[in-house]
């Protein structure tokens, strides 16, 4: 193999990394770089090799783009058919190593137009002459129970349902019409429910920020708990108190990076007032607890952001709605310990947030 050749393999593992590190990264931009894939899958098959054989960089741009594609709408999809096609092949590949939930790609079936059997003459000529003795028989009915009416006498017509009913009097035209409104406002309620119950389980209303634990101390009155004194920059210094003293002394705190939601409602937690929540990843068995760690080079303040999950926090979340309590059981740690909703990374804007536990639950 010459070196041209492995230069130019090294080149493209470069490009896809880059791809998948932009597209965690970018907010807002996954629609242009899902276009650009697209355009790039219109070309081959699959993006590196011969797809005899999955490549790592296919794998990557797969468990990258998944999160995201899976929730688009099906109308957004059609734009993407070469995507679809390449996600289709890998996630029904043997050996592709892939557990996430499959994208349900609708395929077109061709279905051979039928050729209509042509009717035999002495059929043709049977039916024809039924039609005329039936059309015959029909006359004369109609012509004897005419003879029968008196002149000039009609019938009216009835109301079947209510004959009394000043209402039954429309057509059936205008009943159609009221159906057909009746009909409609039960079909304008029904999607704003759905909506409701979905932006109340969306991630985008919790303001979840980057802080830095200036100083942490030992509850005055409980033992399992401990209070943070944590900068989220610009001036804005929250306390926040958390049950962590039987995993963490104070020493261990400060100074530390953390992940907190900051617009849960504030309140007293034993006498002392907490104003956030600091996300923490534990086993099953909760014999280990630990704070989620934000990258290296991530911004004190800045917001966490999730791919797909676009949208303004709420200012302060209501406690009655429990959206905490939809939400919470979504977060977990995957097999290499980074923090996810719904298998979405926390991603910051030096990468994604981690944890020594993986596989665990976040809250």
């Amino acid at each position: 193999m010459s070196s041209h050749i492995v230069d130019s393999s090294q080149d493209e593992v470069k490009k896809w990394a880059k791809f998948c590190s932009d597209f965690t990264a970018s907010d807002g931009k996954q629609h242009a770089l899902l276009d650009n894939l697209n355009k790039d899958l219109s070309q081959k098959s699959v993006i590196l090799g011969d797809g005899l054989k999955l490549s790592a960089a296919d794998n990557d741009v797969f468990a990258t783009v998944h999160p995201f594609v899976i929730r688009v709408s099906d109308s957004e999809l059609q734009k993407y058919t070469h995507v679809l096609r390449w996600m289709d092949y890998i996630q029904n590949t043997v050996g592709s190593g892939t557990t996430l939930q499959k994208i349900n790609v609708v395929k077109s079936v061709f279905d051979p137009p039928s050729h209509p059997k042509k009717a035999d003459k002495g059929d043709a000529e049977s039916s024809s002459k039924k039609a005329i003795s039936g059309q015959k028989t029909a006359d004369k009915s109609n012509g004897s129970a005419d003879s029968k009416k008196p002149a000039g006498e009609t019938k009216p017509p009835e109301n079947k349902e209510n004959p009394t009913a000043a209402g039954n009097n429309k057509t059936s035209g205008e009943k159609k019409k009221d159906k057909e409104k009746s009909a409609g406002k039960t079909a304008e309620k029904a999607p704003e429910k759905v909506a409701d119950k979905e932006s109340e389980c969306n991630i985008s209303i919790l303001n979840i920020q980057v802080g830095l634990i200036r100083k942490a101390w030992k509850h005055p009155s409980a033992d399992s708990l401990l209070v943070e004194e944590i900068d989220l920059g610009d001036g804005n210094v929250r306390q926040v108190v958390s049950g962590l003293a039987k995993y963490c002394s104070p020493d261990d705190l400060t100074n530390r990076h953390v992940v907190l939601i900051t617009n849960v409602k504030p309140g007293k937690l034993r006498d002392v007032m907490s104003a956030g929540l600091v996300l923490c990843a534990s086993t099953e068995d909760h014999t280990a607890v630990e704070p989620l760690i934000p990258p290296e080079g991530a911004k004190i303040g800045e917001r966490i952001s999730f791919a797909g999950f676009d949208g303004k926090p709420e200012d302060v979340l209501n406690p009655k709605k429990k959206q905490l309590d939809k939400i919470t059981p979504h977060l977990r740690t995957d097999e290499n310990g980074i923090a996810t909703f719904k298998g979405v990374p926390f991603t910051t804007s030096a990468g994604p947030c981690r944890s020594s536990i993986r596989n665990g639950n976040v809250k």
